[in-house]
């Protein structure tokens, strides 16, 4: 068993890889009111800035920042999950899963980044917008349904051109606000 000790900084921006537990499986997106009830709700509870999401087929990538005083990040997945768990039909079950009462939809574990500066929150905001793109889902970022770069274009937090684009040969030129909510 792994000893991963989470960094625990109040008031963070942090960047999240989510996965479900079968991969090239399509919940997701087939699902995505389902997760988007559940965030939401979520955020109601809990609250938390969303500066980029995109949901793909079988996983997800987020940048949030927390709230001033609160590192809880660990909590609110856990309730997302859970949330979105019981509103789907389960996953393939495992004894492991049927002994902790899960539903073997998810990854037990998501990935996560703690951003460094001004930098680094664009650089991992760009990666949500272009990774439909690397997947081979659609030809440019916006062609992407399920991506917070539809509400940063609206909101001029990205430059039209990027937008449009191939995505890959425009990614210097974005542009993103460090204060997204």
């Amino acid at each position: 068993m792994s000893c991963y000790i989470r960094p625990r900084i109040p008031g963070a921006s942090v960047f999240f890889t989510v996965a479900l537990a079968e991969r090239g499986a399509s919940v997701l997106i087939d699902e995505i009111d389902a997760l988007r009830h559940a965030v939401r709700l979520t955020r109601s509870e809990r609250p938390f800035g969303i500066d980029a999401w995109v949901v793909l087929p079988d996983h997800m990538h987020c940048v949030w920042t927390l709230p001033e005083g609160d590192a809880d990040y660990s909590t609110r997945w856990s309730v997302i999950k859970a949330r979105f768990s019981r509103a789907v039909p389960p996953g393939l079950r495992r004894a492991s899963h049927r002994a902790r009462r899960e539903r073997g939809v998810w990854q037990r574990r998501f990935w996560e980044h703690h951003i460094r500066d001004d930098t680094d929150l664009a650089a991992h905001v760009r990666y949500c917008w272009i990774n439909p793109v690397k997947h081979g889902f659609v030809a440019r970022p916006t062609d992407w349904p399920h991506s917070s770069i539809h509400r940063d274009l609206r909101e001029g937090r990205v430059d039209a051109e990027y937008a449009e684009g191939s995505g890959g040969r425009a990614l210097g030129r974005a542009i993103v606000c460090g204060g997204c909510a």
